[in-house]
């Protein structure tokens, strides 16, 4: 079964989906709608009586909590890594603190990912190498 979180716009798509994979006989959709904690189900404008307090719509609601837990866990997980991680790191010869001295030279990263060869160049703290290997880093 195929449980959406939303309403009835949200079943449509859903089924559609399942649709054009050609899953409809395979696959059933329903759809619990936080608001109300309605369900629907495809092919009926109304949605499906389950009693508040029924085990039925409890299981439906911690399957529905279960996934939003699972997503929102994810998400945090891929912003704590694209906050520790920087289109800077693997430079060779470029550490965390050269990395750093040359962000604060140049303003950003992007004005780092932005500078000539001759704009690196003009940093004479900053080995040749390095200037080469962060320009291709970008410029590649």
């Amino acid at each position: 079964m195929l449980l959406v979180d939303g309403g009835k716009g949200q079943l449509g798509v859903a089924e559609q989906v399942v649709r054009e994979l050609g899953l409809e006989n395979e696959i059933p959709v329903a759809s619990l709608a936080k608001r109300f904690e309605e369900v629907f189900i495809p092919g009926s404008s109304k949605p499906v009586e389950v009693p508040r307090g029924s085990d039925a719509l409890f299981m439906l609601q911690v399957i529905r909590d279960e996934a939003h837990r699972f997503a929102n866990r994810f998400h945090r997980e891929l912003r704590g890594k694209a906050m520790t991680t920087s289109s800077l790191d693997g430079i060779n010869g470029l550490g965390a603190a050269r990395a750093a001295k040359l962000i604060k030279a140049l303003g950003s990263v992007t004005a780092v990912k932005n500078a000539t060869l001759e704009d690196l160049a003009l940093l004479t703290w900053l080995p040749e190498p390095v200037a080469i290997a962060v320009y291709q880093r970008f410029h590649s």
